[in-house]
């Protein structure tokens, strides 16, 4: 199964072609706001408005054999604690080896935006390079958690 954190997740077409590709059941995990597919491997779950609720319901499912597509660091460590791989909307697949570091990196961050108020978001826009990375990720994690 691919769980994808579905709200602001740039690549949503791109995961849901990967998904038919290879024949896997996907959901797209919201609050609300995405339209229906009519692809019978895609599901639409619409989770409650209100914080982090979309990350609860993936983190309460995703485990062994699971792909997780996020670029929420937290939900990210959860579902690597409980088996599941994880790759973000870039490509970049966290691991147990390396969201210890990616976690205190977004924390790092996150206090140094709170100390500065001038250093808010920025950062590059997504690209096709982005998308072609998040393609070749997808694919790996899949291979990897089908074997």
């Amino acid at each position: 199964m691919i769980y994808v954190d579905a709200d602001a997740c740039p690549v949503k077409a791109e995961a849901e072609e990967i998904a038919t590709r290879n024949r896997v059941r996907l959901a797209f995990v919201s609050n609300g706001g995405l339209r229906p597919s009519a692809n019978p491997l895609i599901e639409m779950v619409y989770v409650d408005h209100g914080p982090d609720e979309a990350d609860k319901w993936i983190a309460e499912r995703a485990g062994p054999g699971d792909v997780v597509v996020t670029a929420d660091i937290p939900l990210a460590a959860r579902c690597v604690e409980a088996g599941a791989r994880v790759v973000k909307p870039n490509g970049e697949a966290l691991t147990a080896a390396n969201i210890g570091g990616v976690l205190a990196t977004r924390d790092l961050m996150a206090d140094l935006r709170a100390a500065d108020p001038f250093r808010q978001g920025g950062g590059r826009p997504f690209s096709k390079a982005d998308r072609a990375r998040f393609r070749d990720g997808l694919e790996r994690a899949l291979r990897a958690a089908a074997g």
